[in-house]
């Protein structure tokens, strides 16, 4: 299937904020820039962190050339204003400068390139963990949002997404659609730490 087989503008609803899911819906970068956020926070903060930044940097949208030749403190400032960007605006400021930079040395600062000619789910995931900052995981929900939400479709793209490219699931930011979904998700995730806690509880009372 085409990789890009719908063509009308996505609304995305990952912040839960107007002014910010309209740029995610437009910009590619900015959804980039939310994925890599989307850790140690909630997801709605994560997601609002690039209509912040474009609004601080007094423009409508992030520039990938822009943002890879700020001056590293000056940019971490701008994240680090009240509110944060980020929980730890300082060394997220670093990551979405260097993933900025990776864009504009591969793919000419266009965030899209990642995927346009991509024939197959794997050939992406593969680009996608390129990027600084994207581990497996990471990679994998972002292809899933792709998949799903941006109508980027390679073929072979839920096997490379893995669970995250079920079906209706509700595990990542791939499935969120509204406070509903967004609500789903955070109870599987809730779901999962509690699995994970109680799994390492009993293996460390059995190695007692």
């Amino acid at each position: 299937m085409d990789a890009h087989a719908d063509a009308a503008t996505p609304a995305l609803r990952l912040a839960q904020d107007a002014e910010a899911d309209e740029l995610l819906s437009r910009s590619r970068l900015a959804a980039l820039v939310g994925m890599l956020l989307d850790q140690q926070v909630p997801m709605e903060w994560a997601f609002k962190g690039p209509a912040t930044i474009a609004r601080r940097m007094g423009a409508e949208d992030l520039d990938a050339h822009e943002i890879a030749a700020q001056d590293p403190e000056a940019f971490a400032a701008l994240l680090s204003e009240k509110p944060a960007v980020h929980r730890y605006p300082g060394s997220m400021a670093k990551r979405i400068q260097q993933l900025c930079q990776y864009l504009v040395e591969h793919y000419d600062g266009d965030a899209e390139d990642v995927w346009r000619d991509v024939e197959s789910g794997a050939e992406l995931l593969k680009r996608l963990q390129e990027l600084p900052g994207f581990g497996r995981q990471k990679a994998q929900i972002f292809l899933a949002l792709l998949g799903k939400q941006l109508g980027v479709r390679p073929k072979g793209w839920r096997e490379a997404a893995g669970a995250y490219g079920e079906a209706s699931a509700f595990r990542s930011v791939a499935d969120i659609t509204g406070p509903e979904s967004l609500a789903k998700v955070r109870a599987h995730k809730q779901e999962m730490k509690a699995a994970a806690k109680a799994a390492k509880g009993t293996k460390g009372g059995a190695a007692e």
